[in-house]
């Protein structure tokens, strides 16, 4: 009973042979088709299960709207510690140094007059002065401090005028360079040039002014009151107090010289871009 069917497929295949393999190509076109109709409609699957990525697009949004606000941030910082910002921040605080250096040598010089404000009982008891000798050192020391006193009501003005204004710089250089106004780059400029000069010449009339007061005889009698009673450290020579004012203020003068610099290269560098924006627009106009 098998037979029959083998000698069928051997003549089917022998026929096949002879036909050019046509019937066999048909057969294997035919079950390709077949398989693909057989398989599922890909919107069934897509409509069953939703796509993976659905979820994901919300974090994307967080992020873009906190992107601007830390760029800001960080620009606004970036602009503030430039090399200008630094000079000029730096400046702020020397010109305080200078302010309290200039408040402690006056104390420290004023003597009996200062030791007042704490009550007569403790100045007896710390300062070995007693009788006509007491009211006479306290004379020599109001008198020296009247004459000390222009000096350091015109030192603290100075140095407390220079330090805010270069903290007002500081605070107005926020935005990029290019942003800023063209007067604001050429006052900065030009207070930095002036008032690293004026300093320098400050320093020289404060020094004088010192050592004019410590050569004038109130101070020499004073100086010898004090050193009868062991107290050599109150003499007429320029004190530690007033090297400090001079070191700090030469030093604000070294940073308004650079800051001077910086500022002469961003303004430079300023025009260069307004240049060649002005260049870049101009021949985007004629194209």
């Amino acid at each position: 009973m098998s037979h029959p069917p083998r000698t069928h497929r051997g003549q089917r295949d022998r026929n096949g042979e002879r036909g050019g393999g046509a019937p066999r190509d048909n057969r294997e076109g035919r079950a390709r088709r077949d398989n693909y109709e057989d398989r599922p409609p890909p919107s069934d699957s897509s409509s069953t299960q939703p796509p993976y990525y659905s979820s994901s697009p919300p974090p994307p949004k967080q992020r873009q709207r906190s992107a601007p606000r830390e760029e800001h941030h960080e620009s606004k910082c970036t602009h503030i510690c430039s090399r200008r910002g630094i000079v000029m921040i730096c400046a702020v605080l020397t010109n305080a140094l200078v302010l309290v250096c200039i408040v402690a040598a006056y104390l420290s010089m004023a003597g009996m007059s200062s030791a007042g404000l704490s009550g007569g009982f403790s100045i007896n008891s710390q300062m070995p002065f007693q009788g006509t000798e007491l009211q006479q050192v306290r004379e020599l020391d109001m008198q020296h401090s009247q004459l000390r006193a222009p000096g350091v009501y015109g030192g603290v003005a100075y140095s407390l005028t220079m330090g805010v204004i270069s903290l007002l710089f500081v605070v107005s250089g926020t935005k990029p360079a290019h942003l800023l106004s063209k007067k604001l780059l050429v006052g900065q400029f030009l207070f930095q040039l002036i008032g690293g000069v004026a300093y320098v010449v400050a320093v020289g009339l404060y020094l004088h002014f010192v050592i004019t007061i410590n050569a004038t005889d109130v101070c020499q009698k004073r100086e010898r009151l004090y050193a009868g009673r062991g107290l050599t450290w109150m003499n007429c020579d320029v004190g530690g107090g007033d090297a400090a004012v001079a070191l700090f203020a030469l030093i604000t003068a070294l940073l308004y010289a650079a800051g001077t610099y910086f500022t002469f290269v961003t303004m430079r560098n300023v025009a260069h871009y307004h240049k060649h924006t002005q260049n870049h627009t101009h021949a985007r106009s004629h194209i």
